[in-house]
């Protein structure tokens, strides 16, 4: 574990509170001036844990507990790493916001007129595919694919069912990057990826949309938790970086905060025709139906929503995270905006929602612990 020390901590203003946990948040006077929101450079500035209202042991406790590596951002300052936080790695499935960053860019770049087109006008074969279901596919926009109720490849019509599925986005990818903004899997990241976002950004491990090289499973997201943490901090600002406008306030917000209703259910398992060649970003199995969208699923953001039942996707978190998720948990990157804090963690031993959300509780724990010492030791 690795985190910053400092001769003195800053004098502290503490007030408020996080009322779903009954936890105390502290507000760090130093962080709020108004010299406005501080982003990293070429490398990331430090400091110590204790310096932004977090507790070293309770970091700790969480680390361990999500094992792998991975790294803490508050304020916009790296406060806390553990194992190899430079390594550049495939994050699976948490590659998918970024998908739909870079549609929203397209229609704000005039590439496409709005997030209604429909895909057909890119990808032609799919007006010619399941006839017998009134050629269903002719239909899907691009608000369907970046949703997953596209339902290619299963008998659903467009929009009217979820479905996780490997196939579709490989087919978003494709339409997406080679032919809206005419790159090719040589040359997206030089192209598109870096240009338009992780030069910007100023990652320093050189992402990558060929995690595995362009003839394996091309658009999978490779990456460091340190340069993914950077993603979430852009989001965090709403898209702003160092004043510039990467993705307006706007399509920034609604990314992370339109999950679909519950009304939405879950499609069925009735294969149907996909294009001629279609490949997949991941899973094999036909038809791919990997999971349910839980009321908390958001342009390929995980929200934390409230599913059928009634119950919270993390139930110990802030209302208000997010994240990009793979392999179910042991890839990932979650801001909660309301504690001005970001993680982003590989191969951890995070495998279930319900492992998520302890993961979080305990991160957040790591506020609580440091005021109660410190009111302790005041005499409160």
């Amino acid at each position: 574990m690795m985190y910053a020390r400092e001769p003195s901590c800053p004098k502290r203003l503490w007030i408020g509170g996080f009322a779903a946990a009954a936890l105390v948040v502290c507000i760090v006077v130093e962080f709020a001036s108004a010299a406005g929101p501080v982003y990293p450079g070429e490398t990331w500035a430090t400091r110590a844990p204790e310096a932004v209202g977090l507790d070293a042991a309770g970091l700790e406790a969480f680390s361990h507990y999500a094992g792998g590596r991975g790294c803490i951002v508050r304020h916009g300052y790296m406060v806390y790493t553990w194992g190899d936080v430079s390594r550049r790695a495939d994050v699976a499935s948490a590659c998918k916001p970024w998908f739909s960053h870079f549609l929203f860019k397209a229609v704000e770049e005039g590439r496409i007129p709005s997030l209604d087109e429909k895909v057909a006008r890119w990808e032609p074969r799919l007006k010619n595919i399941n006839k017998p279901l009134g050629y269903k596919d002719r239909d899907i926009t691009w608000r369907h694919m970046a949703n997953q109720v596209s339902c290619y490849g299963l008998g659903e019509k467009p929009g009217t069912a979820y479905c996780y599925n490997d196939w579709q986005m490989a087919l978003f990818f494709d339409t997406l990057f080679l032919k809206v903004y005419g790159a090719t899997y040589d040359n997206v990241d030089a192209k598109v990826l870096h240009p338009k976002l992780t030069g910007v950004l100023q990652c320093q491990d050189d992402p990558t949309f060929m995690a595995f090289g362009t003839g394996d499973r091309a658009g999978r997201l490779g990456i460091s938790v340190r340069d993914f943490a950077r993603f979430g901090l852009l989001y965090l600002h709403k898209g702003n970086w160092k004043g510039r406008q990467l993705l307006s306030a706007r399509h920034a917000a609604m990314a992370v905060t339109s999950a679909l209703p519950n009304s939405i259910p879950r499609a069925g398992n009735m294969a149907t025709d996909m294009i001629p060649g279609q490949r997949s970003l991941g899973s094999k199995r036909i038809p791919d139906n990997q999971t349910d969208h839980l009321g908390s699923y958001s342009w390929l953001w995980w929200t934390n929503g409230v599913d059928r039942d009634g119950k919270r996707h993390w139930p110990d978190a802030p209302k208000d995270a997010y994240g990009a998720f793979g392999h179910g948990g042991p890839r990932a990157m979650v801001v909660i905006p309301s504690l001005d804090l970001i993680v982003s963690w590989n191969d951890a031993k995070v495998r279930s929602r319900e492992m998520e959300s302890q993961a979080l509780k305990l991160l957040v724990a790591a506020l609580a612990r440091l005021h109660s010492q410190e009111m302790g030791q005041s005499g409160c």
